[in-house]
């Protein structure tokens, strides 16, 4: 796996690296034909990546850093606008399409702060999907078990996968019910999703204007507190890590913990145990509103609303190039009349108050962010009955949390050989810094277990 931003970032101030030696790094890996970059990027920048890094390392020489990225590898998944060019969104369907006129915002954010953007990576078409298959440009390997062949998780796949094969530092990638989370979790990286509004959408292509954000996925819990305060354009110093001690977390019992494989329960519950022994206190609650939300979506829900609002007319010209996976689900918006739209709204207004209620009392949720470990690309290819079930399923937890529009984060809990599993730490809108703070508390407890 790739090194840290802090470890990448010493090693140019010490002068044991360039960031165009970083950058030829992540390339040549992204271009070896034995790897994962053809399934990964969609489009590779080479020539701007390396002008990038040397004018990084002219300014270095000149005592100029611009932010603790400058001069880093990090990668963009497919939906971000890039002046100049035809955002795909992991289709075909878009090709001819008009290029974008500039760069969306966190495109820009990023520019500005140094980092080097090696490519777009592959994701599920049009975000709409929590596995990362994708008919159009493969799908990328889970690093855990390439000779299976498993899922990255989706819809950023590509994004993962870059940051774990050292092609990228971090990946930039978009989360609408776990898009960051899961891949984070199947890969065993860390994710975070922040609160909605924290980072401008502007220039994402989008799926559900209502539930989507954009977050990092990254080594760690510091790599993604850096990345989404550049995106954010936050100014104030970095969280710190929380005192375990001083905390107290709810687990809930209402539907979220149901199907967990034995890999996700021993590694949810050894982590609740380590947490418990360094003084956290930890309750069991139910949440009752968790049962409600498959009622409150049965119409396809924000998501399909927004996505048919979007696509209807690309999909007029040309939906027989689209993943009939995803277009199917697109146009189940087509029934959701404008009463059933406004309904969705109150029924979320009075949901989330129920559960921002419930929920007041804590420091933060701890959830598995998804209940499998990462099942096989050929089960979920071969049939769509697998294939809508398994979906269902791995976006159940994280979904919860963007219905609620809450910040949250997705840490490695497993044992080191075991299949990666993801421990969820989420909260309310607006308690994005607590979440980093808390990931980096437990991040710093799991490396004391292992050393």
């Amino acid at each position: 796996m790739t090194s840290t931003v802090n470890e990448q970032q010493q090693a140019l101030a010490e002068g044991r690296a360039t960031s165009l030696a970083l950058t030829e790094e992540a390339l040549r890996r992204a271009t070896d034909p034995a790897g994962e970059g053809a399934r990964v990027f969609t489009k590779l920048y080479p020539d701007a990546a390396r002008a990038a890094a040397q004018a990084s390392d002219l300014l270095r020489k000149a005592g100029l850093v611009r932010s603790p990225i400058d001069g880093l590898t990090v990668s963009i998944k497919d939906l971000f606008d890039v002046a100049g060019e035809v955002t795909m969104a992991g289709s075909v369907a878009r090709a001819g399409e008009p290029a974008a006129a500039e760069d969306a915002v966190v495109v820009r954010r990023l520019r500005a702060a140094g980092a080097v953007i090696v490519g777009r990576t592959n994701m599920t078409e049009f975000a709409y999907s929590g596995l990362g298959l994708n008919p159009h440009y493969d799908v990328p390997r889970n690093p855990w078990d390439r000779q299976t062949g498993r899922i990255p998780g989706g819809s950023s796949s590509g994004a993962a996968v870059s940051v774990t094969d050292g092609m990228a530092v971090a990946g930039i990638g978009s989360d609408t019910g776990g898009s960051v989370r899961i891949p984070a979790a199947l890969c065993g990286l860390v994710g975070f999703k922040p609160t909605a509004a924290r980072v401008p959408l502007t220039g994402a292509l989008p799926l559900s204007f209502s539930l989507d954000s954009i977050g990092a996925i990254a080594p760690s819990v510091a790599c993604c507190a850096v990345l989404d305060a550049i995106m954010a354009a936050d100014e104030e110093p970095l969280p710190r890590p929380a005192d375990l001690g001083k905390l107290r977390f709810a687990v809930p019992t209402t539907l979220v913990l149901e199907g967990m494989d034995k890999d996700v329960a021993r590694a949810f519950e050894q982590a609740l145990a380590s947490l418990s022994s360094s003084g956290a206190r930890i309750d069991e609650i139910a949440v009752p509103e968790f049962t409600e939300l498959a009622a409150i979506n049965a119409k396809g829900g924000f998501t399909a609303a927004e996505a048919w609002t979007w696509h209807r007319d690309l999909i007029e010209r040309a939906g027989d190039r689209y993943d009939p996976r995803v277009v199917s689900r697109i146009r189940r918006g087509k029934d959701i009349s404008a009463a059933d739209y406004l309904d969705l709204l109150a029924a979320r207004k009075a949901w989330r108050a129920s559960v921002e209620a419930r929920i007041q009392d804590y420091d933060a949720l701890l959830l598995p962010s998804v209940p499998v470990v990462a099942p096989a690309i050929a089960d979920l290819a071969a049939s769509d009955e697998v294939y809508y079930a398994t979906n269902g399923l791995i976006l159940r937890n994280p979904t919860m949390i963007n219905f609620l529009d809450g910040a949250a984060l997705s840490v490695p809990c497993h044992a080191p050989g075991e299949a990666p599993v993801g421990l969820m730490i989420a909260g309310p809108a607006g308690a994005d810094r607590r979440i980093l703070s808390i990931g980096m508390a437990m991040e710093a407890l799991r490396s004391q277990a292992r050393a």
